[in-house]
């Protein structure tokens, strides 16, 4: 009975582990899809900025 205690308890703390790792990933994948759509803004005004001087 005492080792079915330790293997459930075993299996919380896994999914504890599982659930952190899962949520800093996440996180990091907010601030990488921040980062691009920063770059893609400032791309956007570079090739407004090309097109305009080959116009003029």
């Amino acid at each position: 009975m005492r080792q079915l205690d330790n293997d459930v308890q075993s299996i919380y703390e896994l999914l504890a582990t599982i659930d952190a790792t899962q949520k800093r990933q996440g996180n990091r994948l907010t601030e990488i899809a921040t980062v691009q759509a920063e770059h893609g803004e400032k791309l956007d005004a570079i090739l407004e900025l090309l097109r305009g001087k080959q116009s003029g």
